[in-house]
């Protein structure tokens, strides 16, 4: 069985830092582009941040570029979302997701996805 398991949200306070993991079971994403998505209530899910299967790729929305940096661990198979400077509106639930081909900043062309990890900034 395939998963993606989130973990290290919480709430934190504006200026805060967190760090996300994502850790892969049941096959192995190095050969997959990696990526991490929010969901705030009542908006559509955003791209955060994508890396290729190698690392030697990244992307980053607007919104959290300087901020945020995306990793990986092939060996470990973990996926990972260190995330500075947070502010209120980096308030959403997180998604770690996988693909093994198309635009990385397109929700729906991710095959595997976690079941997600709350992060709350407070003000």
């Amino acid at each position: 069985q395939v998963q993606l398991v989130e973990s290290g949200g919480g709430l934190v306070q504006a200026g805060g830092s967190l760090r996300l993991s994502c850790a892969a079971s049941g096959r192995t994403f190095s050969s997959d582009a990696m990526a991490w998505f929010r969901q705030a209530p009542g908006k559509e899910r955003e791209f955060v941040a994508a890396i290729s299967w190698s690392g030697g790729s990244t992307y980053y929305a607007d919104s959290v570029k300087g901020r945020f940096t995306i990793s990986r661990d092939n060996v470990k198979n973990t996926v990972y979302l260190q995330m500075n400077s947070l502010r209120p509106d980096d308030t959403a639930v997180y998604y770690c997701a996988a693909q093994s081909g198309g635009r990385y900043y397109v929700w729906t062309e991710y095959h595997y996805w976690g079941q997600g990890t709350q992060v709350t900034v407070s003000s």
